[in-house]
């Protein structure tokens, strides 16, 4: 089955950028540094995804979930996210040969994520640069983040698109929530940092294998008698 969106939102984190390690050694630092237990990398695959807050919250024992505790522990891990947000992050293979390809077919394309406004224009400054997004939001203090849909709306409203018009690419439930949420097509990539069971149950539409499986789908559908 084929679609045709006039435009695609993209989550960053686990769907165009491999952040996993510098999250969870970031993590893993602030945890170390307030001698509470850390965790194997492959644990922060479950933590993110729904800011900064709430990945604190998650990687902190229950018993230690306290007001100052996740204060200490929030102002520590961004602190240790300064010094190695670009370490071992990379894009995904195949994630730049994919946008450039969609940018050559004309389809504006967005970036939406959870990660903090400032982070999140570094790392696509970072590792796609001179790539013309035509808008990159990270979390605002004045816009709820995902799974709210006001994020994605506000980009239909930049686009001056009806939200029916555009596809949301992601990783995550929070993301095809956010899909849905929004009156947009939800389209999972089994890559990233969730599996097919948790897309599914949230509402995907389609299952991406690998990068090149999005430019399948959007392919025009083949005319009687070409």
């Amino acid at each position: 089955m084929t679609v045709h969106p006039r435009a695609l939102i993209f989550d960053l984190d686990g769907t165009l950028l491999d952040t996993l390690e510098d999250l969870a050694d970031s993590g893993n630092a602030a945890l170390a540094a307030l001698d509470l237990p850390t965790h194997p990398v492959d644990a922060f695959r479950l933590f993110v995804g729904l800011g900064v807050p709430e990945l604190v919250r998650r990687m902190l024992p229950e018993a230690d979930r306290d007001e100052a505790t996740l204060s200490r522990a929030g102002a520590l891990l961004v602190d240790e996210y300064k010094r190695r947000w670009n370490h071992k992050t990379r894009p995904y293979p195949g994630i730049p040969e994919l946008l450039q390809t969609l940018r050559s077919q004309g389809l504006p394309l967005c970036v939406l994520s959870n990660k903090p406004q400032h982070y999140t224009d570094l790392t696509v400054q970072e590792f796609f640069p001179g790539f013309p997004f035509a808008s990159v939001r990270g979390a605002r203090p004045e816009v709820p983040n995902k799974p709210h849909p006001a994020g994605a709306l506000a980009l239909a409203a930049e686009l001056r698109l009806t939200p029916g018009a555009m596809a949301f690419v992601g990783d995550s439930a929070t993301d095809m929530r956010t899909a849905r949420g929004a009156g947009m097509l939800p389209v999972g990539v089994l890559w990233g940092f969730r599996d097919q069971a948790e897309l599914t149950a949230n509402g995907a539409r389609h299952l991406l294998a690998a990068p090149a499986d999005l430019l399948t789908l959007l392919e025009p559908p083949v005319q009687e008698g070409a």
